[in-house]
């Protein structure tokens, strides 16, 4: 075998790992490791331009993109369902969320796209639990009347008073957090397979993903566009990598270095430009903004942060 077949050989093998062990220590720190689909039917979304101080300076409109599996369009119509109440967070259309920003991932190649199956894993493992906690997993789940109290005290929550009543033990993240401290399969001490413990995974992969998004948006006054490569590493130095080992940290690396050139992103989001790009991952950025900060308040007060 030559040297080239060689180290081509040696990559593979290293984003084979990277594929289960990807969030080692973020989604998980271990080597091993329903809800379905929200739908929507929308194919066209409202949006304000949030390139304002404001968020609402024009209104434009986010088409269906032909061709292709990831609509933007769709992900931003899940993360907008995703808020509830004043500080809840529904869970179907976060997992949607998610299966959408599979899709983003699944585009940029194979390489990248072995990351996002270590995701689906997290994405299924809560559509599990909600299906053995018998709630619907064909629609969004209808109130119950014999459901927890997501405003039970017993178990140390601080949760919202205004989503306290008759939900799905799965229904949203706070009722989560409450079902789950209550039946005692939250372990602060080791690791167990909790919806908690699964969904800090999920929230630490999300602000890497931001923070790309976020990135990628970024027009500089003088100088240079930066490749996506780039900023996706620089993303994941400041996030994700935090929790990882060095093995893993350098796997990613290599997955990186594979990602596509930014006109690629413009097809992807059926866009001409930077601008109009940064006008539509702006928006993203700011839905996504929206979910993650909810989600590390209901972890925060909890002390769910640090899960192992």
């Amino acid at each position: 075998m030559g040297v080239k077949s060689k180290a081509a050989a040696a990559i593979l093998v290293l984003l084979l790992f990277l594929g289960s062990l990807w969030l080692h220590g973020g989604l998980d720190y271990h080597w091993d490791s329903c809800f379905k689909g929200y739908n929507q039917v929308n194919k066209l979304h409202q949006l304000y331009n949030s390139s304002g101080g404001d968020g609402a300076e024009g209104l434009q409109v986010l088409e269906g993109c032909p061709g292709q599996n990831f609509q933007v369009s769709l992900l931003l119509s899940h993360l907008l369902a995703v808020p509830a109440y004043s500080s809840d967070v529904l869970m179907l259309p976060y997992l949607s969320s998610w299966d959408e920003l599979v899709r983003f991932m699944e585009a940029l190649g194979p390489m990248v796209g072995l990351i996002s199956k270590e995701i689906e894993t997290k994405t299924s493992i809560i559509r599990q639990l909600a299906a053995l906690a018998g709630e619907s997993p064909e629609a969004e789940l209808a109130p119950d009347i014999n459901s927890i109290n997501i405003v039970s005290t017993e178990a140390g929550t601080k949760n919202d008073p205004e989503a306290s009543q008759h939900t799905g033990a799965y229904h949203s993240v706070r009722s989560m957090i409450v079902a789950e401290m209550t039946q005692g399969v939250v372990d602060f001490q080791q690791q167990t397979d909790s919806g908690c413990r699964t969904l800090l995974r999920l929230h630490r992969a999300l602000l890497w993903l931001k923070l790309f998004l976020e990135k990628l948006a970024e027009t500089p006054v003088s100088g240079r566009l930066r490749s996506p490569s780039e900023l996706c590493r620089e993303a994941y130095q400041n996030t994700l990598s935090q929790h990882h080992t060095w093995f893993v940290r350098r796997a990613a690396e290599l997955a990186f270095i594979a990602l596509p050139e930014r006109g690629f992103f413009f097809r992807l989001v059926c866009v001409q430009d930077q601008e109009e790009l940064s006008l539509v991952l702006n928006r993203v950025v700011q839905a996504i903004g929206e979910v993650y900060d909810r989600t590390q308040n209901a972890l925060e007060e909890n002390g769910m942060l640090d899960l192992p």
